[in-house]
């Protein structure tokens, strides 16, 4: 529904669903609000500005579509929102971004547009190069969507002053003569997502998320469903993680972005007036929490698992965990707060393959860890990945092995993708390995992935022990037995039914 006429921003949340899962799209997968669209508009409203969220993904809107509605509300610029579901899901979807772009010029040639987002913030001269876009953001976006707009409302010609922006110039593409601070006030300069600006009752949680709730009719009872920071940021450098690229902290002495990773807080209050807002405006009750890494600062954990049990909000919420950073004392009030699940991050089984990609913790730590979350109640989703630079068959093998053995309630199964922004990504161009042919390959998901090859083994054989590997998991009689005892009948036959779903492979 159009709000406004001429409003100074729209920001559009591409659709690429179908691209990005294949048949998976329309019934597993989740339907996640645009988390970091809505933080901008909330930024850009304390700025001043009013916006408008297209969120084309959410209303299935083609990307003529998504145009058509972009040049009705007739604004000063459109940024189109390259954020994925987590930070690597930020450069599969660039070919729905670009179309998007692509036909809002076909329109209206004349109307300005900025990509941003993780895959921008990494490569924005190749942005600027491939897509039809005026405008890249090489930082988080904030500040810099902020000046630009207030530069075109000035009619100003000379972009250069606006903060991280890459812009077209006499054929050249001009790069940024100063870099976007990061903002540090969270609670004040973005305190949550403009949730008015969203098509709430189209929201929907993973499947995995609700196993085990049913409604009426017997299918999960997946909505309505909220994903929301509390958090920006990790203090890790695993070698295979692209969020830093939009996220680096300040500048250095020549103006030029520093290396030090950056990890910033919302307010444990803050994110509890959030979650409270959720459920008595839109009756939310399944919930993403959609940091990097959550379970980290015991301080910042403790305080919002304090804010909503004082509340006494009825929450069935999801976060990620480290295998090391789950601390004494945090279990109890993590359940207490409605923490059903937690995702950790085991990747391999093989000690020199893990510790190759700077994961600092054994196969002792990760059973003893995940035998103090179970004995809390609280279910895991344990995450894994294949084709690690130092993984052969017989590695590969022992991290299958391990998943059956472990049997946690969910799995993941990835294979090892050098995502732009990544160290790992560098290591590849540097070694002239093969990368995905579209930027819709990096999805692990669609018909043209292509994994990395390993030291040993070809990304299509790395692929192809994926795939395997899903389907021995989620068919293994132990697995099936632990899900009817905890979850019931109706969803053992849900697990058979999402496994019977293949994907088509083009180089499996």
């Amino acid at each position: 529904m159009i709000r406004k006429v001429c409003p100074d921003l729209v920001l559009i949340n591409p659709s690429s669903n179908k691209r990005v899962y294949q048949s998976l799209a329309s019934e597993l997968a989740a339907i996640e609000p645009p988390v970091w669209a809505g933080l901008m508009a909330t930024y850009a409203r304390g700025k001043g500005l009013s916006v408008e969220i297209i969120d084309a993904q959410a209303e299935n809107l083609s990307a003529d579509e998504t145009a058509q509605r972009a040049i009705d509300l007739n604004p000063t610029l459109v940024a189109v929102v390259v954020y994925g579901q987590q930070p690597s899901a930020s450069t599969q979807i660039m070919p729905a971004s670009g179309a998007v772009c692509q036909a809002i010029k076909q329109l209206s040639p004349k109307q300005k547009i900025m990509m941003v987002g993780g895959h921008v913030a990494s490569l924005p001269e190749r942005t600027l190069r491939e897509e039809v876009a005026d405008f890249a953001s090489g930082g988080e976006g904030l500040v810099t969507l902020v000046e630009l707009v207030q530069a075109l409302k000035a009619n100003e010609s000379d972009y250069s002053k606006v903060a991280d922006l890459y812009f077209r110039s006499g054929g050249q593409i001009a790069t940024p003569i100063r870099r976007a601070p990061l903002v540090s006030d969270l609670d004040g300069e973005m305190p949550g997502i403009a949730w008015d600006l969203l098509p709430m009752d189209r929201y929907r949680a993973h499947n995995w998320h609700c196993l085990g709730n049913h409604n009426s009719g017997g299918d999960l009872a997946r909505s309505p469903y909220a994903s929301i920071y509390t958090t920006l940021g990790c203090p890790y450098k695993c070698t295979f993680c692209c969020i830093q690229a939009p996220f680096k902290s300040g500048e250095n002495a020549l103006g030029m972005r520093a290396t030090t990773n950056s990890y910033r807080f919302w307010s444990p209050k803050r994110v509890g007036d959030e979650l409270e807002f959720l459920v008595k405006n839109f009756g939310v009750r399944n919930v993403k929490f959609a940091d990097e890494m959550f379970v980290l600062n015991k301080r910042h954990v403790d305080g919002i698992c304090e804010e909503i049990t004082r509340r006494g909000l009825d929450l069935n919420i999801w976060a990620y965990a480290r295998v090391d950073t789950v601390k004494e004392g945090m279990l109890p009030k993590l359940k207490q707060a409605g923490v059903n699940w937690l995702a950790f991050g085991i990747e391999a089984a093989n000690a020199k393959v893990r510790d190759d990609v700077q994961k600092g913790f054994d196969q002792n730590d990760i059973v003893d860890t995940l035998t103090r979350v179970w004995d809390h109640g609280i279910y895991v989703i344990g995450n894994y990945i294949f084709g690690l630079p130092e993984d052969n068959h017989d590695t590969m093998q022992e991290t299958l092995d391990m998943a059956i053995r472990l049997n946690c309630e969910f799995a993941n199964f990835y294979c090892a993708m050098a995502y732009p922004g990544s160290p790992l990504y560098q290591t590849a161009l540097s070694n002239n390995w093969r990368l995905p042919d579209s930027w819709a390959g990096y999805s692990q998901h669609a018909y043209d992935t292509l994994p990395l090859p390993t030291n040993y083994l070809s990304g299509s054989e790395v692929l192809r022990f994926r795939d395997q590997a899903f389907q021995s998991y989620y068919a293994n009689p132990n697995y099936l037995n632990m899900v009817e005892k905890k979850f019931g009948a109706p969803t053992v036959e849900h697990i058979r039914e999402m496994a019977s779903k293949t994907l088509d492979r083009q180089y499996a």
